[in-house]
């Protein structure tokens, strides 16, 4: 190196200290001052807007609150209105499907017992004989409707106390909602 380099690179190194210290000593003061212990009085008045605040955002939590409360209110009578309804369309529809099965039931054991009528008139030789087992299956299938009727009504019944079950369950989950959201 050279001798004005030299220079430079000294004359560069003190410039960048001074600099260094100026701003270390900028930021030592800043520093200070915003660390500084502050008068009881200064305190207090920073609690007590702190406080202020704190009230002010409560409120409006509150505000919210109830706001929502009632959002959910009206959403819970919504869904509950909209559950009755399905629960009656599914009630009606199942209502009329055993109506209808229950007819069609009736049809076939009207249809099968003048077939079975017919056959007899034609049939006169075999009349004892086939009397016993178109009786007997007729029997049979009376039972058979029967049970399958019991089971759909079963079925039904059962489907229906769930769906009022489950009616009830949302109504009360609702209500202990609305309950928190009071409380809260």
């Amino acid at each position: 190196m050279t001798n004005e380099e030299n220079r430079t690179n000294e004359h560069i190194n003190a410039k960048d200290f001074l600099i260094g210290s100026l701003i270390g000593s900028i930021v030592g003061a800043s520093v200070a001052l915003l660390f500084a212990p502050k008068s009881g009085k200064e305190v207090r008045e920073d609690i007590n807007k702190s406080a202020s605040d704190l009230k002010d955002k409560a409120l409006v939590y509150k505000d919210k609150a109830y706001d929502k409360t009632d959002e959910f209110k009206e959403i819970a009578k919504e869904k509950k209105a909209d559950l009755q309804q399905v629960v009656n369309e599914k009630s009606q529809e199942f209502h009329a499907k055993f109506n209808e099965t229950k007819q069609s039931v009736q049809d076939k054991i009207n249809e099968t017992a003048e077939e079975l009528k017919k056959k007899k008139a034609a049939m006169q030789a075999d009349v004892e004989d086939m009397q016993e087992d178109i009786e007997e299956a007729v029997e049979e299938k009376v039972e058979e409707v029967k049970e399958k009727v019991e089971k759909v009504k079963d079925s039904a019944n059962k489907k229906a106390q769930a769906a009022k079950e489950a009616t009830d369950n949302v109504k009360e989950a609702v209500e202990d909602g609305v309950e928190d959201v009071k409380k809260k």
